[in-house]
């Protein structure tokens, strides 16, 4: 082998290959961050709007139909221990997530059986608002499911106890079983359910097997089909976040009419 082709030369090509591709990946990084940015705020927007029943479960808006509608969303940052609205920050420079892994930004969670580990110090929710007053309540939710943690919407009517919609747009449950939970003909059957007793306590429930209408069990939806575990861990999440660990401060300022 001549010394053009040794071992060094084909150890110095090979980084110069890595070197030139590394700087090409950075560089599109860099030039693809804002668009990445937008993507992510479109994508959270989608699913706030669809859990309000503003966009179908299954439809695929683009960003100017999104814009237009959101335009009727009210982002309200809160403190989650007293559930007052902070006026003067930013919901956009609220990462919820982001927060929970910060211990100066979160709290630990009491033992619940969401398996939620840590509360964000603060959290944003939403209203849809008519003009000046609010007509519905969309919460973020999340907690864990068989294999996955679930992330989801939730809205609430002004009543803050009728469900209204619901959306759960990111887990890693078994497809055809606890990934039904997507499936929007299981979170139609949300729609006008309960998610407190006459005592403000939270009684929602998926349930194994059929639950029947509204009317006939108004607490309760069906369950899904070979993913118990799952449903159980719905049940959860939502009855903690209602709770007063979670969004329930927020909901009995709201009942008040302090906010």
């Amino acid at each position: 082998m001549s010394a053009k082709h040794g071992t060094g030369y084909t150890m110095g090509f090979a980084a110069a290959v890595c070197l030139v591709c590394s700087v090409f990946v950075c560089l599109s990084a860099v030039a693809l961050k804002d668009m990445q940015e937008e993507n992510k705020k479109l994508d959270k927007q989608k699913n706030v709007l669809k859990a309000a029943g503003m966009l179908a479960a299954d439809e695929d808006a683009d960003a100017a139909k999104i814009s237009e509608l959101y335009k009727n969303i009210q982002p309200l940052v809160i403190d989650v221990k007293s559930g007052e609205v902070k006026k003067d920050v930013d919901a956009a420079s609220i990462n919820m997530r982001m927060a929970v892994s910060d211990n100066s930004k979160s709290f630990k969670a009491p033992a619940n059986d969401a398996k939620v580990l840590r509360i964000p110090n603060e959290a944003v929710v939403y209203q849809v608002m008519e003009g000046e007053m609010p007509t519905m309540l969309i919460f973020p939710i999340s907690g864990k499911g068989l294999w996955s943690t679930l992330y989801g919407f939730l809205a609430v009517d002004v009543d803050t106890t009728t469900v209204k919609g619901v959306s759960f747009y990111e887990h890693g449950e078994t497809p055809g079983l606890g990934g039904e939970i997507e499936n929007p003909k299981w979170t139609a059957l949300w729609k006008d359910r309960k998610l407190f007793d006459q005592s403000f306590q939270p009684a929602f429930k998926v349930v194994k097997g059929i639950a029947g209408s509204p009317a006939d069990a108004p607490h309760e939806v069906d369950g899904l089909s070979g993913a118990t575990l799952t449903c159980k861990g719905v049940t959860a999440l939502v009855n903690f976040w209602i709770g007063k660990d979670g969004f329930g401060p927020f909901l009995e300022n709201f009942r008040k009419g302090g906010i």
